[in-house]
């Protein structure tokens, strides 16, 4: 049926225009195929996709369901060719979004998946590990597209003043860990890059475990569980630690990055002794993080 009339192509009732109109969250399985650091993955990730458009001032709606047709194109295209990573079905819903949406500048996507892999416990028990996967992609009509991969990790963390305090107060000598209080640590971590560079999502997923004061495991006997605790006390972390300590990892092993990928790491420590979160964050770019660093 041809229906006559097509309500989003009036005028806009107040002339401004908006930065983005689109659709949350729609649950999607996309087929991934590579080798990884961990392995290789081989499967179908649980996503949450989000998509949208700007909107011009003379228009009245953006067509929310032409997002909806493309994401399942996009779809039933992996499900014959796998895709090699969600950065790259991200930057390819870009590029559709703009042919179905004439009338659009700009189009974002935004994927959250989750994954899980093998790991073992410090006695060596092995545990299977959940993660998530952070995915995007963004482009302006006439210029290149941008691609996002990242992951967000949850750890932990013991206070290095508090240990301190106790120390102090206790009047204990060097050597074995001292008492802290310890929080939750989930911390992101993403990067912005051009289509032709690859990042591999595991070695983002280590390196953010190291920048904790120790990782955490769903699978924990009593031996692993006093390691852990042990581990965590003897590295001791600020959450502005966690925030750095990517950083120094992405300079000392991203070295083959080009110095215009953007990095964003963000660290929120779930506090045991306070009713508050304590946070840290960084945006910049490899260029920019390795002249700090002196390089």
């Amino acid at each position: 049926m041809t229906l006559k009339c097509d309500v989003q192509y009036r005028k806009g009732d107040t002339g401004f225009k908006l930065t983005r109109v689109g659709v949350k969250n729609v649950h999607k399985p996309i087929l991934v195929k590579r080798e990884g650091a961990n392995g290789a993955l081989n499967g179908a990730l649980n996503c949450r996709v989000s998509i949208s458009v700007d909107l011009p001032a003379e228009q009245k709606g953006s067509h929310l369901s032409r997002n909806v047709e493309v994401l399942t194109a996009v779809l039933t295209e992996s499900i014959a060719s796998p895709v090699s990573g969600l950065e790259n079905v991200a930057a390819d819903i870009c590029r559709k979004l703009l042919k179905h949406h004439e009338y659009a500048a700009t189009a974002e996507v935004d994927i959250r998946a989750e994954y899980f892999r093998q790991n073992r416990t410090p006695f060596g028990r092995e545990t299977l590990e959940s993660y998530t996967l952070l995915a995007g992609g963004s482009v302006v009509r006439g210029e290149k597209v941008r691609k996002t991969i990242g992951a967000e990790v949850i750890g932990m963390t013991a206070c290095p003043c508090a240990q301190q305090t106790v120390t102090e107060m206790l009047s204990c000598g060097p050597g074995a860990p001292v008492m802290s209080h310890n929080q939750r640590n989930v911390c992101r971590t993403t990067l912005t890059m051009d289509e032709d560079v690859d990042v591999e999502a595991d070695d983002l997923i280590d390196l953010i475990e190291g920048a904790f004061s120790s990782p955490t495991y769903e699978l924990l006997k009593r031996d692993d569980e006093g390691q852990v605790v042990i581990n965590a006390h003897t590295n001791p972390r600020f959450v502005e630690d966690v925030v750095r300590n990517v950083l120094k990892a992405l300079v000392d092993k991203g070295c083959g990055l080009p110095d215009d990928v953007g990095v964003y790491v963000a660290s929120e420590s779930e506090e045991s002794i306070h009713k508050h979160n304590a946070f840290a964050e960084r945006t910049a770019t490899m260029g920019g993080i390795r002249k700090e660093a002196g390089l």
